[in-house]
């Protein structure tokens, strides 16, 4: 626990402090080209070519990265462990810093600027939706594959569960997902829906704690959050449901005696406000995580 902990926070603050430098190590055109050789190499009927094809990809790296893992997990080399461990999630987080991306659109000068900066929030290929509650859930959507999906699998797997995730990741989205064959794409896409499911439900029960609890746990019944589907679909919903929760009482602690609004507030908050808000919730999200890991550790040395 203590290693998952000091981990994240290096790999936080390296994102912030080191981003030119975690923008080169974090490249991934190895996973594309080894997906791309396997398409030519195996043909139609093949393993490759199937619902567990996906498997074949992913197997090897991740055997190589759980050898490595097995054999630093030793008394005398936990500090060569430890780095090992920062390595793996610092290269698996991300790739690219959220806090940077969505302040970009923010400060964006025009709506053509603000247009290419959010399609950053959203996969290769697919236009960027700029209403509100689209804008939100892009941020959870990316809280969710570049922060909490990593870290959830890298406390339960260490540094080889950060690279399953990464891996899944890639193999779903961007320039990697274009080699993978039709049914080994949908396999792909089947074992991220798996790797996502319980950590959308955790973001939810984090969110219910740092924001409107009535709000969250009514949007996460009506969109099927208590259901055995795999679909994350409530993740957006409790999103924007817990967004709208914040500007109206944002909006309740500006308001005169008599209910008004006052204008100079409505023209702040026309600068797109739920960007904000949703950001501000990802953060606390982050915290109530990290505050349960610190607990963690804390009953560990007590024990």
């Amino acid at each position: 626990m203590s290693v998952t902990l000091i981990a994240v926070i290096i790999a936080l603050l390296l994102g912030h402090l080191a981003q030119p430098f975690v923008a080169a190590l974090r490249q991934y055109d190895w996973f594309t080209d080894w997906l791309r050789w396997l398409s030519v190499r195996f043909g139609e009927g093949s393993a490759w070519r199937g619902r567990f094809g996906i498997a074949i990809a992913m197997v090897p790296p991740l055997l190589v990265v759980g050898l490595f893992q097995l054999a630093l997990d030793l008394p005398l080399l936990g500090l060569v462990g430890l780095l090992f461990a920062v390595a793996v999630l610092v290269y698996a987080w991300g790739p690219r810093d959220l806090d940077v991306d969505v302040d970009a659109i923010t400060a964006a000068s025009d709506p053509v600027a603000r247009r290419e900066a959010a399609a950053r929030l959203w996969p290769a290929g697919q236009e960027p939706l700029m209403d509100g509650g689209s804008l939100v859930e892009a941020v959870f959507r990316n809280a969710l594959r570049r922060w909490f999906g990593v870290l959830l699998w890298f406390l339960l797997l260490g540094p080889v569960g950060a690279l399953l995730y990464r891996l899944a990741v890639l193999a779903v989205e961007g320039e990697a997902a274009t080699q993978l064959p039709s049914t080994t794409s949908e396999g792909a896409r089947r074992l991220l829906a798996v790797l996502d499911w319980p950590v959308a439900q955790l973001m939810t029960l984090a969110l219910a704690l740092v924001g409107n609890f009535d709000t969250v746990l009514a949007a996460w019944r009506e969109a099927g959050g208590a259901s055995a589907s795999l679909d994350n679909r409530f993740l957006s919903a409790v999103a924007r449901a817990s967004v709208r929760s914040e500007l109206v009482e944002e909006a309740s602690d500006y308001a005169d005696e008599n209910g008004v609004v006052p204008a100079r507030y409505m023209a702040v908050a026309t600068d797109l406000p739920e960007l904000r808000d949703a950001m501000s919730l990802v953060w606390r999200c982050l915290l109530v995580w990290l505050a349960v890991l610190a607990l963690f550790v804390i009953a560990g040395w007590v024990s």
